[in-house]
């Protein structure tokens, strides 16, 4: 369990670091996957569905939903 947990938090912190140089459009991107993804897995866990089907649906969505959202602002500018 300990060795788990070690691995987890060395696996998040080097996903983080990768995080530092992106661009607004970027970070609307990858901040929409990750809203989506876990909306995605909670919700079949909630429905009793797929919960990786669920994670991919909703990230593939978020990530679609940051771009459009990155888009609109840049219109209104």
């Amino acid at each position: 369990m300990r060795q788990t947990a070690v691995t987890l938090a060395v696996a998040s912190a080097l996903g983080l670091s990768a995080c530092s140089g992106l661009n607004d459009r970027n970070q609307k991107m990858l901040s929409g996957a990750a809203i989506g993804a876990g909306v995605g897995a909670v919700g079949t866990v909630i429905t009793g569905g797929c919960v990786t089907c669920g994670a991919v649906i909703g990230g593939a969505i978020g990530t679609g939903a940051g771009y459009i959202m990155h888009e609109n602002e840049q219109a209104r500018k």
